[in-house]
This record gives structure tokens, sequence and C-alpha cells, in this order.
């Protein structure tokens, strides 16, 4: 390669770049935006295991509903997931009325909205609504209340 040819294609690199950044950063952040919801989901489903089995082994249906948003809760904050306006929370006791020796679950919905909107990216909405229920069984021979 001549001196000359040299001369003509000084610079090229530096266009390249520049033409190719905005892309490889934007794959970056989808990327990191995939593993934001994908770990606030795991967060949000493993709250609502801890809600639902916590209310199940709780002896009133009023201790469940207490225990099992206070466990959900506590969940949350160990795993570190802010919600937008706090944790939604909803455990359904109403199988608490069968009587023993029938079967019987708790149910626990846990929904957070993820915050999305520090991420950047042009067209994504600001937050993410994650829902999960978990069931969980109740002693079929205890005595309810």
């Amino acid at each position: 390669m001549s001196a000359q040819e040299a001369r003509r294609e000084r610079g090229s690199a530096t266009v390249e770049l520049a033409v190719v950044a905005p892309g490889l950063l934007m794959i970056i952040a989808l990327l990191v935006l995939g593993g934001r919801v994908t770990i606030a989901g795991g967060s949000v489903e493993h709250a609502a295991a801890e809600a639902a089995r916590t209310a199940s082994i709780a002896r009133t249906e009023s201790d469940a509903l207490l225990q099992g948003r206070n466990a959900a809760e506590a969940s949350l904050q160990r795993q570190d997931l802010q919600c937008v306006g706090g944790p939604s929370v909803q455990i359904d006791t109403s199988q608490f009325s069968r009587p023993p020796g029938e079967p019987a679950t708790v149910s626990a919905t846990v929904t957070c909205r993820v915050q999305l909107s520090d991420l950047a990216i042009p067209g994504l909405p600001g937050s993410r609504e994650i829902t999960e229920t978990v069931d969980s069984p109740l002693d079929t021979y205890r005595m309810r209340r």
C-alpha cells in the first residue's frame, strides 16, 4: 500500500465506529432490559411462593392474610427489588372455610411495577408490571378457624 492510499484511508476507523456504536449500545441496553425483567420476574415469583407458603401454615384466615403479606414484602425487600408505588399482595384464603379432610389451598398473587425508564431505550415504556401467582396446600387434616 502506498503512502497516498494510506492517507486516503486515514480516519475511516473512526467513521466506522461512529456508525456501528449506536447499534452496539442498543443491543447492550436490550440485554440489560431482558436481564432486569427476568430477574424481577424471578424475585416476584419467589415472593409469591413465600407468601403462599407462610399463609398456608397460619392457623386462622386473618393471620394468613397478615403473615402472607408480610412475607411477600420482606422477600422483595431482601432481594432489593424496588416496586414503583410499592408491591401489591393479594392472599386468597377462601378455602380456609373447607372442613378438615378436604383438600384446600391458599393462593398468593404478587404484582410489582419495575422501573425501566433509566435504561434510555427509545420507545420503551417507563415501567413494566410483573405479576405472579402461587398456590400452597393447606394441611388436609388440620383444624381451620
